[in-house]
């Protein structure tokens, strides 16, 4: 068996990185192997590997600075690359491990702009590689409940979709702490958040987006908003600083083990600062954002997303022309790297009811999924890492899925923007679809 084991590399050891190195050293020893790091902070990679040591007994990889990432690829010849870096660069990996021979396994958003999606489309018809884009949600049994109960006509023809996602004081601070509250980083939530929420879309009704019109706006984190509420205690960074100690939004890096060993202790190397103020100046990404899509088979959706509600979740509703569909989550708050995997985005509470026209309603029951988004990330890694099983539902997400869902999100920031409607069409070129 262990002649067969798939071997894989790893680009960005943040917070996103030990969701994957850990399904490898753990439950999936026997059909994978974990054989290197890359970075471009080494006390990061090295904490990663001392975490490979202690929390998972696995033997420590062999760590590679991205001026030595074909050097990587030639010596530790790789099946696949996963890539879990800063947003902006994963077009740069994506790329180069596909013209190296490699396959992807890419954390979302696949990319931040067209441009990038455009040159990773061109890569994979140049190359023939496959690129994988890890769409957990898909996953989760209520996700896939309601796919199944479209796909079997419970309602009809899908006419609108109504979606709005909450993030809270805690999970959607942790946005603008980082470097994704720079768009160029991240492409703004409605790249970097929503392009969960635009997939499910996607997945659910069968189509994809045509036109996409948006409004979005930075209505409460920044300084400006801050000092509009009467605000006049500030500070850069809450670690060590008087001034944060009573602001509920600080985050403090020295508190907690495994955000100093993490970020705290790998600043010296390259200046990134993991606590910085959520009402700091700088923020250029936006807080408040509605979106309307209109699909190729005519649906409509209206989206709307807020970083800084009191619960986080999501209420939905699928209407169409033989009823209602209304699906009601609340999920468990988290701060990225800040704690167990398992908690992120698991559920703590949730409904799904059934509205048939001209019928009595009723609620669907769906079983409770263990992990986290939902139940979904066990079931998305077996997918990646061991014996994948056979889903009627096609739930993995492939380099075009990555493309489409991220486009919804880049057409609203043209929108956001320009104040124009954007025709997805325009924004790039599919090949031979």
């Amino acid at each position: 068996m262990t002649l067969n084991r798939k071997r894989y590399v790893l680009v960005g050891t943040g917070g996103r990185a030990e969701f994957f190195y850990k399904a490898i050293a753990s439950q999936y020893r026997e059909t994978s192997e974990l054989v290197a790091f890359c970075d471009m902070n080494q006390t990061r990679m090295d904490y990663a590997n001392h975490l490979l040591v202690t929390k998972y007994d696995y033997e420590p990889v062999r760590t590679y600075l991205p001026d030595r990432f074909d050097e990587m690829i030639e010596s530790e010849k790789p099946d696949a690359v996963i890539v879990t870096s800063m947003d902006r660069t994963h077009h740069t990996y994506i790329i180069r491990a596909m013209e190296l021979g490699c396959d992807v396994i890419t954390e979302k958003p696949m990319t931040v702009d067209e441009k990038k999606c455009q040159a990773i489309l061109d890569a994979v018809e140049r190359t023939g590689r496959n690129v994988r884009v890890t769409f957990n949600y898909r996953y989760a049994p209520h996700h896939t409940k309601a796919k199944e109960l479209i796909a079997r006509g419970v309602i009809g023809k899908v006419t609108s979709v109504h979606f709005e996602w909450l993030l809270n004081t805690q999970h959607g601070a942790d946005y603008f702490r980082r470097w994704h509250r720079n768009k160029n980083n991240s492409g703004g939530l409605l790249v970097h958040k929503s392009t969960h929420h635009f997939d499910l879309v996607n997945f659910w009704i069968g189509s994809e987006p045509e036109s996409v019109f948006a409004y979005g706006d930075l209505l409460f984190y920044g300084r400006e908003n801050a000092e509009e509420r009467g605000e006049t205690k500030f500070y850069e960074r809450a670690t060590g600083n008087a001034n944060a100690q009573e602001d509920p939004f600080a985050l403090h890096l020295d508190k907690n083990e495994n955000l100093k060993a993490m970020y705290l202790d790998a600043e010296h190397e390259d200046g990134y600062r993991r606590d910085q103020s959520v009402f700091g100046d700088g923020i250029n990404i936006e807080d408040t954002m509605g979106v309307l899509v209109r699909y190729k088979n005519n649906a409509i959706l209206t989206y709307s997303l807020n970083a800084y509600m009191p619960w986080e979740g999501y209420r939905i509703a699928f209407n169409g022309t033989k009823g209602r569909i209304e699906m009601s989550i609340i999920e468990q708050s988290y701060v990225n790297a800040g704690g167990d995997k398992a908690l992120e985005g698991a559920i703590k509470g949730k409904t799904m009811n059934v509205f048939p026209m001209f019928g009595t309603p009723y609620t669907v029951e769906v079983e409770e999924g263990k992990g986290g988004h939902g139940g979904g990330d066990p079931v998305l890694l077996n997918d990646l890492f061991g014996v994948p099983k056979e889903d009627p539902f096609r739930r993995a997400a492939n380099h075009i899925d990555g493309a489409k869902s991220i486009l919804t999100g880049i057409a609203a920031n043209r929108s956001i923007k320009t104040g124009q409607a954007v025709e997805v069409a325009t924004l790039v070129n599919f090949h031979h679809e």
